[in-house]
């Protein structure tokens, strides 16, 4: 069955466009002024658009963004300097490719080039086809970690993304650029992940035929601006096949147009070369489907199958196959694929209302297009001038906690704040079986990390450190003895976070947390730990270890809490906590029982506002040296105790 393209008709939406496009970079003579960058981090979007992804430990600034922009298109980032992120991702396209497979550094790709436009308004976090990267973040390495996409594999003679790194530091753009967005001119796989990710998720398209009706009238209501054929398809997506509709709404969501987390495969299975491919369950957003001249801006789906939008309509209106992992919404009761029964007329509205999702910005706006001149050259100006460095005061570079993690109530859960004017980029690491170097026995076999923000959001979560960030972590000196272990690497803005350590499958033993300052240059620092959990006698006291960092003392205020947490609805709290401060020897230092024994030190908290509530409370203040500590909490049943340092 043939059907005739519908016409496109494209609403000026002058205003609103305006609004959008700020043309700051000279894209072709490759000059970056860093006094003028364009705006990506407060576009305006229209107000029915609700769904964001981008997380809290990584929200998009200029700075962050334009370093991104120029990474995505630098050729450099491949092995042999003939392919970027934008060789697959074309602005022309809306960040897709209109080739079936891209072209890598060592032959084509196995899955269809995703659009990226809009990537940023959707809720599903994972990414790829198969979702097989749990963020955009872990997703915008793996192409340039890829043998042959971009070829900084470390494996069969590819160089390592190591020696990337080593790379790009030596391009004396960069570690302005990285200064210039990070606080610090260290590059780093994280970094390099967190800019380019900005980048993408700073690529928006809201000014659509689409979006010119949604502003007039409610999805459900007919649109003014649009033609008898665009309502009637819109009518068609919105509605579910058991009401005469498509369904296509039910995993395609408007006004986002973005997949629904839960969706399964779609029925299309075949994989390029040859085989089945049934793990693909991620779409792009529907939006900008077509250019701006009408023309298809790729080929659709993972295996770039179908070339026209009639032909995925087709595909939806008979699926031809079952599979096992054919999503629910796609079978009919009593087995086997959808059949919608739409008409030839009902199939030209449903193409017509797909065309309007498409807008015009997208393609042309400067602050997306590649930052390079013709002759490949990037120029810096206006860059701040590097501040002669001093040396550092005392700040933590580790914070750490030692108990018995239980289960429920009683998982080790540890709070901490970053402080300053950037990122902190942190190593968190969970510690149970390589313990038994230290002659620990009742050890925590499998721990199971997860980092949450202030607001309880799970922002990281980490089994074994090997599942994900394993070269990050290599490169590190964190790397953990024993592969069940687990590690989270991230770069954290000014904030309170929680880390909480369980056993997996509800196991219990004794479990270390720590805390790592990765890049001590930052102008921001860790300046609060608060552990609680269950502590016991002997091996099973609590213990908090701390390192302090540079080349000043400073003051350090260490408390254990325990009548005071009734106020949290906590129960068996302990009655009259001790502190005892050791040095990296293990000699005591000063210890502790009720926090006003010592006068000078109970001055010092309450001026400070950390004085404890209840008198059988302890607390320690004390101006100490750059070096390791180490904070032992005694007597049963502790459900919280704090470390906190304060720089002086």
């Amino acid at each position: 069955m043939v059907f005739f393209r519908p016409k496109r008709f494209f609403l000026s939406l002058a205003a609103f466009i305006a609004s959008q496009i700020v043309v700051e970079l000279h894209a072709q003579d490759g000059v970056i002024d860093l006094a003028a960058l364009p705006n990506y981090a407060n576009q305006k979007k229209p107000a029915y658009i609700q769904k964001d992804n981008a997380p809290a430990w990584n929200q998009i600034s200029d700075a962050g963004a334009t370093l991104g922009r120029v990474l995505f298109y630098d050729k450099r980032l491949s092995r042999n300097e003939t392919v970027s992120c934008s060789s697959c991702h074309q602005q022309e396209h809306a960040f897709g490719d209109i080739a079936r497979v891209s072209s890598g550094v060592a032959g084509t790709t196995g899955r269809h080039a995703m659009r990226l436009a809009n990537a940023r308004f959707g809720s599903e976090l994972h990414f790829f086809w198969d979702e097989r990267a749990t963020t955009l973040e872990n997703q915008v390495t793996q192409p340039i970690k890829n043998a042959t996409e971009m070829g900084f594999s470390g494996s069969g003679g590819d160089p390592a993304f190591s020696d990337l790194i080593s790379k790009l530091a030596a391009i004396p753009e960069y570690p302005a650029l990285f200064n210039f967005a990070f606080g610090s001119r260290t590059i780093d796989e994280t970094r390099v992940q967190n800019a380019i990710a900005q980048f993408v998720r700073s690529i928006q398209s809201f000014d659509s035929k689409y979006d010119a009706g949604r502003l007039a009238a409610a999805d459900n209501q007919p649109f003014p601006n649009f033609t008898a054929s665009e309502n009637i398809g819109k009518q068609l997506f919105l509605g579910p096949p058991n009401q005469g509709g498509a369904g296509c709404a039910a995993c395609h969501r408007p006004p986002e147009f973005d997949i629904d987390p839960n969706s399964r495969n779609n029925g299309v299975t075949a994989a390029i070369g040859g085989g089945t491919d049934l793990t693909n369950t991620r779409s792009a957003s529907l939006r900008n489907l077509v250019g701006s001249a009408g023309e298809f801006n790729t080929a659709y789906m993972h295996n770039g199958s179908f070339t026209t939008l009639a032909a995925v309509i087709n595909h939806y209106a008979a699926i031809p196959a079952d599979n096992p992992n054919l999503d629910a919404r796609l079978r009919r009761p009593g087995g086997g694929g959808q059949i919608l029964n739409l008409t030839a007329q009902q199939r030209v509205d449903l193409e017509a209302f797909l065309f309007t999702l498409s807008g015009g910005a997208v393609y042309t706006d400067q602050r997306w297009s590649s930052p390079f001149s013709t002759a490949g050259t990037i120029t810096l100006i206006n860059v701040p001038p590097t501040p002669t460095p001093t040396p550092p005061s005392a700040q933590p570079l580790n914070i750490s906690t030692r108990l018995e993690v239980g289960t429920g109530d009683n998982a080790m859960i540890g709070g901490f704040i970053i402080t300053g004017n950037h990122p902190k980029p942190v190593l968190i690491r969970a510690l149970g079986p390589s313990l038994s170097n230290l002659g620990l026995t009742g050890l925590l076999d499998d721990p199971v990390l997860e980092l949450h923000a202030a607001n309880g959001d799970l922002l990281f979560q980490n089994d074994n450190w090997k599942d994900e960030q394993r070269s990050q972590i290599e490169v590190t000196p964190f790397q953990p003895a024993n592969d069940r272990e687990a590690v989270i690497i991230a770069s954290l803005p000014a904030a309170a976070y929680t880390a909480v350590l369980t056993g997996k499958d509800q196991t219990s033993g004794i479990g270390l947390l720590e805390i790592y300052d990765l890049d001590q240059a930052v102008d921001s620092q860790l300046a609060n730990i608060s552990t609680r959990g269950f502590v016991g006698a002997q091996n099973n006291v609590m213990i908090g270890g701390f390192i302090l960092g540079g080349n000043n003392s400073t003051r350090v205020a260490i408390r254990g809490l325990g009548p005071s947490l009734s106020q949290f609805g906590l129960g068996n709290l302990l009655a009259d906590p001790t502190l005892e401060l050791h040095d990296a020897n293990g000699a005591i230092l000063i210890a502790n029982d009720n926090w006003t024994d010592d006068p000078a030190s109970a001055a010092l908290l309450g001026a400070n506002g950390l004085a404890p509530s209840n008198s059988n409370e302890s607390a320690i203040f004390r101006f100490t040296t750059c070096d390791k500590k180490q904070v032992r909490i005694m007597k049963d049943d502790l459900r919280i105790s704090a470390i906190v340092p304060i720089a002086s």
